[in-house]
């Protein structure tokens, strides 16, 4: 008797952990191919170009649920570390888990499946704008003070902190609202999935 009423306030629209695995396998890989296209999307920053990586991030968690969308970026973080041109400017292999990107990497699979639990609870779901919002921002604010973190231990808290994370802060908020944005534009049937 529950279940109906929590279904209500969700909006996981894959609705993918009811689905046979094939459909998931064929989700998951859809969604790597997702998250690479957006990784190859660069605005020309300095000292790293900003990508729409944050936005895929947090999208699939939203989209797929946290279990699919952890498997997702986990995948496409896979393809990344065997040397497919999966990242930032089409790169790919183990250095990045290794160099200044390793922290951002790393918080990914844990922002998504973050995202998606929200989502899961109803942070997405129909009338809940602000809330969409916030669990966006959770999900990209994550991964930048994560990702901070691990560069700090590389290069010092006031580099990390100049080059890691304040030139990343405005763009982070707006793929968060353009996350929301396309949430709100799936649920009202602007966006086919």
């Amino acid at each position: 008797m529950n279940a109906p009423a929590a279904a209500s306030t969700t909006f996981v629209p894959l609705r993918l952990a009811g689905r046979s695995l094939t459909v998931q396998a064929v989700a998951v890989f859809l969604g790597t191919l997702f998250l690479a296209a957006s990784s190859w999307i660069e605005v020309p920053m300095f000292p790293v170009p900003m990508t729409m990586q944050t936005f895929a991030v947090t999208l699939v968690g939203a989209l797929f649920g946290w279990r699919l969308g952890l498997v997702t970026v986990l995948a496409w973080l896979g393809e990344a570390a065997i040397g497919f041109p999966v990242l930032a400017g089409g790169a790919g292999g183990l250095a990045y888990f290794a160099g200044p990107t390793a922290g951002y990497l790393a918080a990914f699979p844990i922002a998504a499946a973050f995202v998606g639990w929200l989502a899961e609870r109803g942070w997405t779901a129909e009338g809940r704008l602000v809330r969409n919002v916030v669990a966006m921002l959770a999900g990209n604010a994550f991964i930048l003070v994560f990702g901070t973190l691990v560069l700090a231990g590389m290069i010092g808290a006031e580099k990390a902190y100049t080059f890691g994370f304040a030139p990343f802060v405005l763009g982070g908020i707006l793929k968060a609202v353009l996350a929301t944005a396309t949430i709100e534009a799936v649920r009202r049937g602007k966006i086919s999935i």
